[in-house]
């Protein structure tokens, strides 16, 4: 009989683990895989909620600690921590030997871990790999992990083609949707008196969930997009009528300046209340009774359609994406916010095309692995030439 196949999942941050989540749910009941998980990141850090603990508190083992976080989150900041990640997660791989690893998405960790993939020659399957933004260096993350990865999970066609252009062979790029859907069709969700009980608050009328990152490249202020953000907020606060949950920036450089000001900014409010995480159950429950996401997580475009909130999505960080029509662009400007928003709560969003599969991504992602896993050289690479139109 053989052996099970090890496949490690490595996961930095509260977000990249909830859209893992189904795929790890999958791969820890297929006998046929021995299910890893590194955690890295923010999910370590006091300051960002300890989020690993949702890992453990969803039933599963956590193989790896890799504490990378520093105290500053300025480029050397975060240069520190890539450096630790480097190391910390080259150590964990070589004591796990997975036959496989399995990440998701953009940011610095998953630089480091496809880095420490490469050289020690194990395949990578990457997850949302293709899509585009503005206005932070996580674009050219993703295209350097798809040249590292060996397997490609894209979310949707627009990806697809992209992750082709970059020199892919196409029996190893792989668009089946998101596997955000299968986490909003199979988490019941909070009733609006409970997600009170769970937040400790109570919630007037309308419910504004906001998310705001940093931005790390180009010449755009995090800080001055942000208090514009406020200023349209303050302006619905003062009505008396909506309430306003924020959640905190992630560990970006910058994102401790922002998440000073958001603070500074809910103590100052009596219906606006900051909160370091509020974990998949909260999130989502807080997404589906929402009556406008704000902000430029990702989130906004991935799972609050599929609950029929509409987003208000602010500035270039997500500006790529494709997204459905549920999602109004606006820029980081208080007016133009404040004519989003209103546009967002008069009109009805019912019935949206969704973009992002059905809602069985994870079972043909694992589907794939499984046919692909054993494959001689999987880790090897080359550039396949396309025409230039």
């Amino acid at each position: 009989m053989n052996s099970p196949k090890k496949i490690c999942v490595v996961t930095g941050t509260r977000a990249d683990y909830g859209l893992l989540l189904p795929l790890i749910k999958k791969i820890s009941e297929d006998s046929s895989f021995e299910l890893q998980i590194i955690a890295t990141g923010s999910h370590l850090s006091p300051q960002f909620g300890l989020t690993y603990r949702e890992i453990e508190a969803d039933g599963f083992t956590i193989n790896s600690k890799v504490e990378i976080l520093t105290r500053s989150d300025s480029a050397m900041g975060v240069l520190s921590s890539m450096a630790l990640g480097l190391v910390g997660i080259s150590s964990a791989l070589s004591e796990l030997k997975p036959d496989l690893i399995v990440a998701l998405g953009d940011r610095y960790e998953l630089m480091v871990t496809a880095q420490v993939a490469l050289m020690m020659q194990i395949p990578l399957a990457h997850l949302s790999g293709g899509d585009t933004g503005s206005g932070t260096y996580d674009n050219t993350i993703r295209h350097c992990v798809t040249k590292i990865a060996s397997l490609h999970f894209v979310t949707h066609e627009d990806a697809r083609q992209r992750v082709l252009q970059l020199g892919e062979r196409d029996d190893r790029v792989f668009c089946l949707g998101s596997t955000c859907v299968e986490n909003i069709k199979n988490t019941p969700l909070l009733s609006r008196e409970e997600l009170e009980g769970s937040l400790g608050v109570k919630l007037q009328e309308k419910l504004f969930l906001v998310t705001h990152h940093p931005l790390t490249m180009g010449d755009e202020s995090s800080e001055d997009e942000l208090r514009e953000l406020l200023n349209a907020i303050q302006k619905y606060l003062d009505r008396g009528d909506v309430s306003v949950v924020f959640t905190k920036a992630n560990a970006d450089n910058g994102g401790q300046a922002i998440n000073q000001i958001l603070e500074e900014f809910s103590n100052s409010q009596q219906n606006a209340f900051l909160f370091d995480s509020l974990g998949r159950l909260r999130y989502l429950s807080a997404v589906k009774h929402a009556a406008v996401v704000i902000g430029n997580s990702s989130s906004g475009i991935y799972e609050a359609p599929y609950l029929n909130t509409p987003t208000v999505d602010i500035g270039l960080r997500q500006s790529g994406r494709a997204a459905p029509t549920s999602v109004i662009r606006s820029a980081a400007i208080s007016n133009d916010i404040c004519e989003a928003v209103d546009r967002a709560l008069i009109e009805d969003f019912e019935g949206v095309q969704m973009i992002y599969g059905d809602g069985n991504t994870s079972g043909q992602i694992l589907a794939k692995i499984k046919e692909m896993i054993g494959a001689p050289n999987l880790s090897a690479k080359e550039f396949v030439d396309r025409e230039i139109k």
